[in-house]
């Protein structure tokens, strides 16, 4: 059951994407702004197994979304619900189909550990923001086991520092409820066995996403204190 389970998602998402592909071609003819990349991760989260349960309002535009990370379904999950772009580690642009898949969501690619391209790693967000997009960031730089915080480290927050106008910091408190222990992420797990895993999965799991109350960066001067800020407010998230 397990493996038929797996290959229908597989078909499912399969034709989600064709559809994606359709109406997205359509929508840059008419040189618009397409929907369809925020329609198409929505919906692969949704085959998955995930039923979002949004929990406040996430702000449009001029925000940068602070979220802890437990698997590559965060990134579905809050594509759907907000259409925001995502800094992603450079690897993940090689990666087939999944690397091309990202581009269309205008994510944003960096190397980790490159420390002497930071500075053009901080100018590509402030860049999507002059541009009009939300911008997520998983300050932990890795998934977590859904339970405990990693420390959050904060260099691209230089974005914000100083902060363009307008420009707010909306922290996400991401819960996978009982299912967070079997879907988090974590360990040396390969990516492949990892999607595996989620796909064979039975039935389907509720994922709520908690946009807390967004903060304005000049409140907390420096990417440090912005850091501090976001953390301490997901962590109180998980006990409210």
């Amino acid at each position: 059951m397990s493996r038929l389970r797996f290959t229908l998602r597989l078909a499912a998402m399969v034709l989600a994407l064709l559809l994606a592909l359709a109406g997205h071609g359509l929508w840059r003819l008419c040189r618009r702004r397409s929907p369809w990349p925020r329609w198409l991760l929505g919906r692969i989260a949704r085959i998955s197994g995930a039923r979002a349960r949004i929990v406040g309002a996430p702000l449009a535009r001029d925000v940068v979304f602070v979220a802890n990370h437990l698997s590559w379904l965060d990134i579905l999950l809050i594509a759907g619900a907000t259409g925001s772009c995502f800094v992603a580690k450079a690897e993940l642009r090689r990666a087939p189909l999944v690397g091309w898949l990202a581009t269309l969501n205008h994510t944003l690619f960096v190397a980790r550990g490159d420390r002497m391209g930071v500075a053009a790693q901080v100018e590509q967000v402030r860049g999507a923001l002059r541009d009009g997009w939300a911008v997520t960031l998983f300050p932990e730089g890795t998934t977590g086991d859904g339970v405990a915080l990693l420390p959050f480290k904060a260099a691209l927050l230089a974005a914000l520092d100083p902060p363009p106008p307008s420009a707010r910091v909306q922290p996400i408190r991401i819960d996978y409820g009982d299912a967070t222990r079997a879907l988090a992420w974590v360990g040396a797990e390969p990516g492949q066995s990892h999607a595996a895993r989620v796909l064979r999965r039975p039935g389907t799991f509720v994922a709520t996403l908690r946009f807390l109350d967004a903060f304005a960066p000049a409140d907390h001067p420096g990417r440090k204190a912005i850091a501090v800020e976001a953390r301490r407010r997901i962590e109180a998230a998980a006990i409210s």
